[in-house]
């Protein structure tokens, strides 16, 4: 009769080592998501992404949370655009954190552009309530940094007693295409903003002999030609600039066939009506010899 009741007294035990075990465990897994940082890629062309040289998605954007940490980002662009040049870099990820990517892939590193924001506590300062700091640095060096249009100096530069609340920044170079970017600031944090410009070609001043113009002149009068491949919306947008993110100005349908005016960062340039000008993306179409 006495083995009962001691059965009883085991099995409650084991019941009550069972949940404290799954308390314990829940709670682990949520003092470690709570520690977590956040990463999101965007980019044109589309990419395959690769975190620590393991596939993980497409930049459609791509959106998730990550451990603290440095990782090794590596984007493959994927389909049409597999002529364009592919870009990786090391990251660091802190906790509780977004470190946002954004990168315009090119033809070539020159041609490729970007921009890569994370932010961090401000450490040892008075804290200024309602302010906030950024850091710009920029590839090249030397760049003209604006802040809602307000000229504060040139990389690397870290400005500091930022309102906090977003604020627009402006990275401009001679020779090279400009970057624009909005951003948050919040209280007591710095916001680090590390930008990679892309060279304009048409600003070169081109030093050139004789002989080489003839050859210019020919290719010049090879005229390239674009054809619209098929598309799931049965349509493909044309934008008002090279970027998946500029404004919609018309729509072009698959065979249709353009001459492209000029190419660049996966994007094609055309007249799609007379006097009217667009660009529409190399990973749905194709350049017909």
């Amino acid at each position: 009769m006495k083995s009962k009741p001691r059965s009883k007294l085991i099995v409650i035990t084991l019941l009550l080592i069972i949940f404290l075990i799954f308390i314990g465990i829940r709670y682990f897994f949520l003092d470690i998501s709570k520690h977590e940082g956040r990463i999101k890629i965007i980019s044109s062309p589309r990419a395959n992404i690769f975190i620590n040289n393991k596939a993980v998605g497409k930049s459609t954007p791509f959106e998730e949370k990550i451990s603290p940490g440095e990782y090794l980002i590596k984007l493959i662009p994927v389909g049409e655009a597999t002529s364009t040049a592919s870009w990786q870099d090391k990251i660091k990820i802190n906790s509780r954190s977004l470190t946002y990517i954004e990168r315009d892939l090119g033809f070539s590193e020159i041609t490729s552009s970007g921009i890569t924001l994370y932010s961090t506590p401000i450490k040892n300062i008075t804290k200024k309530k309602n302010y906030g700091e950024i850091y710009v640095d920029t590839d090249p060096a030397g760049a003209i940094i604006k802040l809602d249009n307000d000229e504060k100096g040139f990389s690397p530069m870290l400005l500091v007693d930022v309102l906090k609340g977003s604020h627009e920044l402006t990275i401009m170079l001679p020779g090279f295409f400009p970057k624009t970017k909005k951003i948050n600031i919040d209280e007591g944090y710095r916001v680090t903003a590390v930008i990679k410009l892309s060279i304009d070609q048409s600003q070169k001043i081109e030093k050139k002999k004789e002989s080489t113009k003839s050859v210019e002149i020919k290719e010049e009068e090879k005229k390239q030609t674009v054809e619209v491949l098929d598309t799931e919306t049965g349509y493909l947008r044309v934008r008002k600039e090279a970027s998946l993110y500029s404004e919609e100005v018309f729509r072009v349908s698959p065979k249709d066939t353009f001459e492209i005016l000029e190419e660049k960062n996966g994007w094609y340039k055309i007249e799609y009506e007379k006097g009217k000008q667009g660009w529409i993306s190399s990973e749905y179409s194709k350049k017909i010899e």
